[in-house]
């Protein structure tokens, strides 16, 4: 079978859970990892025969993909702003956006600042990056879930870093260390929005990672909110990765809690997705 004809097989037996440009572009993870090929490359050599143990490989990838698991679980790995990371289903699959989110971090702290605080680490993407950019960070991250930490802690050797990792529920740590910097990307979607997401995430990524009540939305933003006000240093940094569907509300907190200098930023897609604010003088 050449690439053509598999990716073809690809984008009909998944079409029940994909568009045909998502299912080319899950192929295009699958065959680029398997076979050490650039995607420019699969698609210069489509009509190139796959070897019998690489079309094995692909096959078995694409029978477990059939059972709605996502292609970043399935391979076991995934990059993220350039880097490889380690993915299980005891972890959030890091998303564009949150690529967007490190970036305007690094763009702004740059050498201004020497201690970062990461709440909600998951695979510890944002904490890593933002130390392999950032090298004279003091970075720490935060997470309720000690299998995701473990996770955190194999991405961090793989990327040769260190990070302080603290298993810990922001809804009821205190401490009394200081930060220049506080970074997260909380829980936010509330149960209404399951309608609007995939059938894959729902079953295969951890629920208490993403999902909120209805009731109490923001939880983990005004617990952080307060959390800064007395961890972090004059002058310093707070940002967030929001939802969309409530950043009003969201930058009401910051706005009666007397942050300064709170600024939105929409994604790529335009929508409003992030937040910075500055604790006071």
């Amino acid at each position: 079978m050449n690439i053509k004809a598999l990716e073809k097989e690809y984008i009909q037996s998944l079409s029940h859970f994909y568009d045909n440009d998502e299912a080319k572009a899950i192929f295009n993870l699958a065959a680029s990892s398997v076979l050490k090929v650039t995607k420019s490359q699969l698609v210069i050599d489509n009509e190139k025969e796959i070897l019998a143990k690489d079309s094995n490989k692909l096959s078995k990838i694409l029978t477990d993909l059939k059972t709605g698991k996502p292609v970043q679980q399935v391979l076991g790995e995934t990059i993220f702003y350039g880097l490889p990371f380690k993915v299980t289903s005891n972890v959030l699959i890091p998303r564009p956006e949150t690529e967007e989110l490190v970036d305007w971090v690094i763009n702004h702290v740059k050498d201004k600042k020497e201690s970062l605080l990461d709440i909600g680490t998951g695979s510890g993407c944002i904490p890593i990056v933002l130390k392999k950019h950032l090298p004279h960070l003091d970075v720490s991250s935060i997470d309720i879930s000690s299998e995701a930490l473990k996770v955190a802690a194999e991405n961090a050797q793989l990327n040769k870093i260190s990070i302080n990792l603290i298993e810990a529920d922001i809804l009821k740590y205190s401490t009394d260390k200081m930060y220049d910097v506080i970074v997260s990307n909380p829980p936010y979607i509330r149960e209404l929005e399951k309608a609007e997401m995939h059938e894959n995430v729902l079953i295969h990524e951890p629920h208490t990672a993403l999902f909120v009540s209805d009731e109490n939305p923001l939880i983990f933003y005004k617990a952080i909110a307060d959390f800064a006000l007395s961890n972090l240093n004059p002058n310093g940094y707070l940002f967030f990765e929001i939802n969309e569907y409530l950043w009003e509300e969201t930058l009401q907190i910051l706005i009666d809690k007397r942050f300064k200098n709170i600024e939105l930023k929409k994604d790529m897609q335009g929508k409003d997705r992030m937040i910075m604010a500055r604790t006071n003088p």
